[in-house]
């Protein structure tokens, strides 16, 4: 007699199966995250390691900025500290987190100050962020520490709400990805008395910050963002499909050029795809020979797309306008994000206008055109 017949199962992937292994054997990740310095991150982290401290867990102090505030110095007090690394670059020895010592020691619970930071010349890794993936890729638990403003797609909007264009910027990817976000927050009157009361800063910086980037205004609205981000970030629910696939609801495409500013609008695009679930296309039409400025920038603006979870594209043609119409209709695209044209009127008249073509020739797609912050 015959059984019933069963279809042999298809083989896993090897990658597909790494993959599932690492993600089994990877550390958990606790983020404290607050909308300006001194909210008290540091010292909420830390007591959360003095508390596991005394369950018995195995912790350390991988890396802490103290900043000369008493109370953190006081809350750190009787931790474990583990040693910093000393870098020697031109003839000056700057310490920084001991990376392979950590992995070497392996703890349950490592504690990682400052996440945003760039690491001293000679380390592994341009940035700490980079080394704590590596650290929760080797399985140990890491807790650290995230202002607001540091989002690398939140750039754009915190350099108009503060007049600070923040340098050190991690991926939107880290947040999303850890398996805990904790907003630590007062309110900026209350934050505004922690800096005249000299907890934040040294006496001396105390009242430009008031008049800066400490005013209630700006804490107000740094405030409102990070309990926003906080928000989509705890709600966002895991990708059915790392690809991009024909199954992501909402296909956003952002045509770029060589110049600088198209970061912005790299940036716009991200924020609206990861607010609608969707996927970011970036787009660049190589319709001429660049400069080696430009063809920098370019590069620049593909690592962006990458760190913000996008996917480039570079698209050979004669004319723009056809090229990226073409582009929206082979991807699907729901929603275009264009930059304002720096032509002027009398030359668009001449030669026509990329974005009145787009607009004219797309159906059932939402264009945006981003104006030039200048």
């Amino acid at each position: 007699m015959i059984g019933p017949f069963v279809r042999p199962e298809r083989p896993q992937d090897p990658e597909d199966l790494l993959r599932s292994l690492l993600r089994q054997r990877r550390g958990r990740h606790k983020i404290y995250v607050g909308a300006a310095p001194g909210v008290g991150k540091t010292y909420r982290a830390l007591q959360e390691l003095r508390e596991r401290l005394a369950e018995g867990q195995d912790v350390l102090i991988g890396h802490l900025e103290t900043h000369n505030r008493h109370d953190v110095k006081a809350i750190a007090e009787g931790i474990p500290f583990f040693p910093r690394k000393a870098y020697e670059a031109g003839g000056i020895i700057r310490t920084d987190l001991d990376l392979d010592g950590l992995l070497e020691r392996k703890p349950q619970v490592v504690f990682v100050d400052e996440l945003a930071h760039s690491n001293v010349t000679g380390a592994r890794h341009k940035k700490r962020f980079i080394d704590v993936d590596e650290l929760l890729n080797a399985g140990i638990n890491v807790i650290s520490t995230v202002n607001i403003q540091h989002l690398e797609s939140l750039n754009d909007l915190v350099s108009r709400l503060t007049g600070v264009r923040v340098k050190e910027k991690i991926p939107d990817r880290v947040i999303l990805e850890a398996n805990e976000v904790v907003l630590v927050d007062i309110s900026p009157v209350q934050l505004q008395e922690r800096l005249r009361a000299g907890k934040i800063f040294a006496p001396d910086k105390v009242e430009q910050a008031l008049t800066s980037f400490f005013t209630e205004e700006t804490l107000t609205n740094l405030r409102e963002l990070a309990l926003r981000q906080v928000a989509e970030a705890v709600e966002e629910a895991p990708a059915a499909e790392e690809t991009l696939g024909r199954g992501v609801r909402e296909r956003i495409a952002v045509a770029v050029s060589g110049d600088p500013n198209a970061a912005r609008l790299i940036r716009r695009g991200a924020r609206i795809a990861q607010r609608l679930n969707g996927a970011m296309l970036v787009v660049h039409v190589r319709h001429r020979n660049l400069d080696p400025d430009e063809e920098a920038t370019l590069a620049a603006h593909e690592e962006l797309t990458k760190s913000l979870e996008g996917k480039w594209f570079s698209v050979p043609a004669q004319e723009v306008a056809r090229a990226l119409i073409a582009f929206v209709r082979e991807h699907d695209v729901n929603q275009m994000i264009l930059g304002e044209s720096h032509k002027s009127r009398l030359d668009e008249f001449l030669r026509g206008s990329i974005i009145h073509e787009v607009l004219r020739r797309t159906h059932e797609v939402d264009v945006y055109v981003i104006a030039d912050d200048d």
